[in-house]
């Protein structure tokens, strides 16, 4: 039988190491190396494209879009202001050896996820914002109604993208021939095109619609229904800072799980009426999961309150284009789209 004392003595010990344990776990992780690059210099450097809805520069030189409001979230969530962000556009090619050498902090230009981008670049993807396929844009004249039908046409695809190997593979499974013509310069990709370089081009359906907006005569073009390839785009950031990743990660958690309680911009404020638990620790009611995870415990709120959820985002920039949500609905509507539990 041990004695009072051992027994006291083993129990502190015992109750010292919970302590610890949880001290541990609950500590939130250490600033990374581009974390510490981004509170230095104040600011969230952010690589997009320009694509119309998606990333383009306003009258007034202001960047709005799709991909640009993720980029202001982030820069609620490290900084509490959505300003502290800023956009430079990057061309297919110019993106990716950009962010590895660390020019940019992160990737909102519409990054496909793929395996060799993982293991071989060494990039990590944060979740998926739009679950897209590549598409082929043909001149109307042309009389195709399907991918199959171009059998001998000269397509246009955009160097340094997926495009390139996924339309090869395409016409391989099909039996098909055609003439591929491999574009440098974006600012080429419609003019090759609309001056009869090449029959078709071929990139993300996303950004073929925007291209067709910007030609000159969109409505003698049309985007064909096949869909080439999985085109998942994510934010992409550079290895080796986990706490980064995962404020990219639970940003766009965030406005996914916002739209799926029904919290909006506008109502966000009636939800701090809420007695439901999970919201209030999500909204910051509770401060105890933000202070945990070491963020303000209004960030998600400062989200939703300053760019809205997914759906207000996918609405504002992209159904005016004609976009229908399709995959991009939420998983309680027949899409893809499902946040982890914030807890």
């Amino acid at each position: 039988m041990k004695s009072q004392g051992l027994i006291r003595s083993v129990t502190k010990s015992a109750i010292a190491a919970g302590m610890l344990a949880t001290a541990a776990f609950s500590a939130p992780a250490y600033a990374g190396p581009t974390l510490d690059k981004i509170n230095q210099r104040g600011a969230i450097k952010v690589g997009v494209g320009t694509t119309p809805g998606f990333f383009a520069p306003d009258s007034s030189g202001k960047w709005q879009g799709f991909f640009i409001d993720y980029g202001r979230a982030l820069s609620i969530a490290v900084f509490g202001n959505p300003d502290k962000v800023e956009f430079t556009n990057s061309s297919p090619q110019q993106r990716l050896p950009a962010l590895q050498s660390g020019e940019f902090d992160v990737l909102l230009s519409g990054v496909t996820v793929t395996i060799t981008r993982a293991f071989k670049l060494g990039f990590h993807f944060g979740p998926t914002i739009f679950y897209d396929g590549q598409g082929i844009l043909v001149r109307k004249d042309l009389g195709v109604t399907k991918a199959a039908d171009l059998d001998g046409a000269t397509i246009g695809a955009q160097s340094g993208t997926t495009g390139e190997l996924n339309v090869a593979d395409f016409f391989r499974k099909t039996g098909k021939k055609f003439t591929p013509v491999t574009i440098e310069d974006t600012g080429q990709f419609i003019a090759a095109l609309e001056s009869g370089r090449v029959d078709a081009i071929t990139q993300d359906s996303s950004d073929l619609v925007g291209k067709r907006t910007q030609l000159k005569k969109p409505d003698d073009y049309i985007v064909l229904p096949e869909r080439l390839s999985k085109e998942p785009l994510a934010p992409a950031v550079a290895g080796g800072d986990d706490r980064w990743l995962e404020i990219v990660n639970w940003t766009v958690n965030a406005t996914i799980q916002a739209e799926e309680w029904g919290i909006t911009s506008k109502n966000v404020d009636e939800f701090l009426k809420s007695e439901d638990p999970a919201i209030q620790r999500f909204l910051g009611v509770d401060p105890a999961l933000g202070e945990a995870i070491g963020l303000d415990p209004k960030w998600a709120y400062n989200i939703i309150k300053a760019v809205g959820n997914y759906g207000e985002i996918f609405d504002r920039h992209l159904k005016p284009l004609g976009w229908d949500r399709g995959y991009n609905r939420l998983w309680t509507d027949g899409g893809l789209l499902y946040s982890p539990p914030f807890r």
